[in-house]
């Protein structure tokens, strides 16, 4: 096998990995269940033999990863339209820690031990399993965790306190010294404003924004290309 045939055929399995990836949608590449393991585990596999195994012509392992690509589609719709499958699948939500009281046998029968469950808890900010009210171990892998009321931080609702409507999300309207026409016209914001804000931050040029956001309040973000930073 050539070079050439080689980086054609990387190439060319590279395009259509792409492809059939987005079509199967986000999940396959967000966090992952078991199905959506096994199903990445296979498509990495055979991109690699259609790569360098001459055995196998381009033609034959473009389809079976699109064969794969069609049973992955029928399995995950199967799923979504029963219940029983999407269990089978991805497997049911498993509750750890109870009222603050570990759930020894659900932790074995998931294969952790209580270092795996501290470090689990430590990335929800929970130092301790006497401050969690519930602890739940989701089909993708993450620990979900409800503290226990009386830890849990006020809200403006709990406080009683003014509450204003949301009406938009923080929007990027520069990227890398670029406006993003698009967020303009979402966010009914003109050019001129976006030239006016910029000017207040002693900004001339586009150039100098590496990114700039419209915040809830109405108030433009700017950060720099090259910032002073103290």
């Amino acid at each position: 096998m050539t070079y050439g045939e080689i980086l054609f055929r990387t190439a060319t399995s590279f395009i259509a990995l792409l492809v059939l990836t987005r079509l199967l949608g986000k999940k396959q590449v967000g966090h992952l269940t078991f199905f959506n393991y096994v199903t990445g585990i296979t498509f990495g596999s055979t991109t690699a033999e259609i790569i360098v195994n001459k055995q196998i012509t381009l033609l034959q392992g473009i389809s079976s990863l699109i064969l794969w690509s069609l049973l992955a589609f029928i399995v995950a719709l199967t799923g979504l339209r029963s219940v029983k499958a999407r269990e089978i699948l991805d497997g049911q939500p498993t509750i750890l820690v109870k009222q603050g009281k570990i759930l020894e046998k659900a932790l074995a029968k998931q294969h952790l031990n209580i270092d795996d469950l501290s470090m689990l808890l430590r990335n929800k900010d929970v130092f301790s399993p006497e401050e969690v009210e519930f602890a739940i171990l989701e089909p993708d892998g993450q620990l979900s965790v409800l503290k226990k009321e009386e830890l849990l931080p006020a809200t403006k609702k709990d406080i009683k306190a003014t509450l204003t409507p949301i009406h938009r999300i923080p929007t990027e309207l520069i990227v890398d010294g670029k406006i993003v026409e698009k967020n303009l016209v979402k966010m009914d914001v003109s050019v001129v404003w976006l030239n006016q804000q910029l000017k207040k931050a002693n900004i001339h040029s586009l150039d100098q924004v590496f990114y700039a956001e419209l915040q809830l309040d109405g108030t433009l973000y700017i950060d720099k290309y090259q910032d002073s930073i103290p």
